[in-house]
């Protein structure tokens, strides 16, 4: 970051559980973080610590990165647009399995990555639609699953919410080819952000497609203006 001034911003993170949880993010922030996450709490998402992060996140205003993952991080999903409801002033950017596996009102929490056709109703696109506070990263390979198991109803899922939305890797790939990725199965020696930039561009037009991988994040979190990624 100190070689390329201006390149790159990052966020902060911590263990909720810690006593000193709290005063950490804050000097996170106070040193140039622009947000907190990936938080990953094996807790409930309304638990007092995860609380305490969300009134935090409001009154530093920043927004907060949450990997949901059902009975392993932020569990309680269905449960989440009350919270966003309680805590307006906070802005949550959802993430991973849960998140992802909610774009469909029917799930198995069993299942990390879900296939088959979706559908509508599910609580993720509730939360997009009703609450300007949350907003989606499309990372990870649940972000591309999710994408990839309907695409009828991705494009429209993409148009619908597309000021809402913004592309990230979470991708352990060191050559773009997979080398070095855990994910098997369908992943098995490809890229994650690659795949999922591949099927951003077959369910997009280029103008949907540029605001989702650059115009949305980088106006969100405030590159510098001229950013070029």
């Amino acid at each position: 970051m100190a070689a390329e001034t201006g390149r790159f911003l990052r966020f902060t993170n911590t263990d909720l559980r810690a006593p000193d949880a709290i005063s950490d993010l804050r000097e996170g922030v106070k040193a140039g973080a622009v947000g907190f996450g990936e938080l990953k709490f094996s807790g409930d998402l309304d638990a007092p610590e995860a609380r305490r992060l969300y009134e935090l996140a409001a009154e530093m205003n920043v927004p907060v990165l949450i990997h949901f993952q059902e009975n392993n991080s932020f569990s309680g999903f269905r449960r989440l647009p009350q919270i966003a409801k309680e805590y307006r002033n906070t802005r949550f950017i959802g993430h991973a399995n849960s998140w992802w596996a909610h774009i469909s009102a029917q799930v198995d929490d069993k299942v990390g990555y879900p296939d088959g056709a979706i559908q509508p109703g599910g609580v993720t696109d509730r939360l997009l639609s009703d609450y300007p506070n949350v907003y989606g990263d499309l990372s990870a390979n649940s972000g591309r699953n999710a994408l990839a198991r309907d695409k009828d109803f991705a494009r429209k899922f993409l148009e619908r919410h597309r000021a809402k939305l913004m592309f990230g890797s979470d991708c352990g790939c060191v050559d773009g080819h997979g080398s070095g990725q855990q994910q098997g199965g369908a992943l098995k020696g490809k890229c994650t952000a690659q795949e999922t930039l591949v099927l951003l561009k077959e369910l997009t037009n280029p103008a949907l497609f540029k605001q989702l991988t650059v115009d949305n994040a980088t106006t969100y979190f405030g590159f510098p203006k001229g950013y070029k990624p």
